[in-house]
């Protein structure tokens, strides 16, 4: 099955209800499958191998993925807040892309060579009624989506996901028309990342109309929540703590009435925020979601009744807030140690998945056994109860409001100062970020540099994410026998 396949029916079954919202415009169901379709013949017109989106949250999304999928073209969303000489990598990557943004973000891709653009605004015209027949290519196993996603050194790979992986996901999840008339979903995450790839797929396919925020401001949220008869709306764990401080220091909370679920997930949630979010929020369900973008999301959930039993005090739900729930019914987790062998309960180890949903293929090859388990790299355990608990990730990578952060490019970075000798660098705990970035540098003799310094450089070298927020110096940093950086160690020492 083609993911546009959820579309059509969609489009047939309710095509006059609204499918997406955003700043004042809306779209039907009918309209956005007639607007999918235009763009479907404009993209394969081109001749380009890519459609790749360079945009914030706008009616321009869901045009543009089932677009691609319409026309057979990998669609490729691009993270808008990378730098162009970044983005200028990715696109090469490509080679033969045809690229939809903002004009804007357009302007210095015209002319290039393997790019064509395409303005956002013109995908979404009211060609309602439009006659825009194609032939859908129906291949399940052809490449849907391609998202640039880091590696453990920093360098971004290109996880592919199939046709088939997305929709095992959707149809394995979702009740097609499951939602009400008056259910409204809120997508506060950004296009490239994969949780609004599936916000995209699986409100579409239930029925309930997204209401996309481009850029997220807790006020903002909160107001649309309001407006818009918000019933749904997923968050990452920093746009909770966001959510949560914006109400405490203002003692202001709109008319959330209609807001019946918020789901969380894409970083560590402290248990402190979800404890004052299940308080500030008495009468909406939670539930945290675990997955990878290499699993086309959602592989494992702590419902609303383990919050709820948290929430009530039961004996040993508190303790499961710290979880990520069970695994889904159509989803297999293994827990296996260095030796590759299957630990049991209470064994900490390495996370590997199996199931219909889990790609776990890049470009660059597969990474899924003969079996096809995936090696998820993040290190966990089952309890006796079967829920999962993540240890954290297995290649040190920091996982900062949603974002992925090597530790490997911060180092480089600040062992490029003349001053410093050796760097190491990882995340700490934080409540506003999930985790928060930390280093220990290691002067050279006769030096000396402020932390200021230090962060300054990062920041101009890099993203305000990738600063450290805390920089601790140190006489030597922490190698084993065999010259293995012990980060264990220097997480003992940051753990105050």
């Amino acid at each position: 099955m083609n993911i546009s396949t959820l579309l059509e029916m969609a489009a047939g079954a309710y095509g006059d209800r609204i499918a997406a919202t955003a700043g004042g415009s809306s779209l039907t169901y009918e309209q956005l499958f007639s607007q999918a379709k235009a763009a479907a013949k404009g993209f394969s017109e081109s001749g380009r191998e890519f459609v790749a989106l360079l945009d914030t949250s706008g009616l321009s999304v869901p045009v543009t993925l089932y677009g691609a999928a319409l026309a057979g073209i990998p669609y490729v969303p691009l993270n808008y807040r990378l730098t162009h000489e970044e983005l200028d990598v990715l696109l090469d990557r490509l080679g033969s892309a045809i690229l939809v943004g903002a004009p804007d973000r357009l302007s210095r891709y015209e002319p290039h060579g393997h790019i064509s653009t395409v303005p956002a605004a013109s995908l979404i015209d009211d060609l309602a009624g439009a006659d825009h027949d194609i032939e859908v290519p129906q291949d399940p196993a052809a490449l849907a989506v391609q998202l640039f996603t880091s590696g453990t050194t920093g360098a971004p790979k290109a996880a592919i996901l199939r046709h088939e992986h997305l929709t095992s996901y959707i149809l394995g999840t979702v009740e097609f028309a499951g939602a009400a008339d008056e259910d409204a979903t809120l997508v506060s995450v950004p296009p490239y990342h994969i949780a609004g790839i599936s916000a995209c797929l699986s409100s579409i396919y239930a029925g309930r109309r997204m209401v996309l925020l481009p850029n997220f401001d807790a006020a903002e949220w909160l107001r649309l929540c309001g407006h818009e008869g918000i019933t749904n709306a997923f968050v990452v764990p920093t746009m909770l703590v966001r959510i949560v401080d914006h109400i405490e220091s203002t003692g202001q909370k709109p008319d959330l009435s209609a807001l019946r679920a918020i789901a969380y997930g894409g970083g560590r949630m402290p248990p402190s925020v979800i404890e004052k979010a299940l308080d500030i929020f008495p009468d909406v369900q939670f539930s945290n979601a675990y997955g990878l973008t290499e699993t086309s999301s959602t592989i494992s959930l702590l419902t609303p009744d383990d919050h709820a039993g948290a929430r009530q005090g039961e004996e040993g739900a508190r303790r499961r807030l710290s979880s990520v729930g069970k695994p889904l019914e159509t989803i297999e987790v293994e827990i296996r140690g260095p030796d590759g062998a299957a630990l049991g309960p209470n064994q900490s180890g390495e996370i590997f998945v199996r199931g219909g949903q889990v790609s776990g293929e890049y470009v660059e090859g597969k990474r899924t056994d003969d079996e096809g388990w995936f090696p998820t790299r993040d290190a966990g355990y089952l309890d006796d109860d079967g829920y999962l608990f993540l240890d954290g990730r297995a290649d040190d990578i920091i996982v900062r409001g949603g974002e992925n952060i090597s530790p490997g490019e911060v180092e480089d970075v600040l062992v490029s100062h003349p001053a410093i000798a050796d760097a190491a660098v990882l995340g700490i705990p934080s409540e506003q970020w999930g985790e928060a970035v930390a280093a220990a540098v290691v002067l050279k003799e006769g030096s000396t540099v402020a932390p200021e310094e230090l962060q300054s450089l990062v920041k101009e070298t890099l993203r305000s994410s990738r600063v450290p927020e805390v920089i601790r110096f140190r006489s030597e940093l922490p190698y084993n026998e065999t010259g293995k950086l012990l980060r264990r160690v220097l997480r003992d020492e940051f753990a105050d």
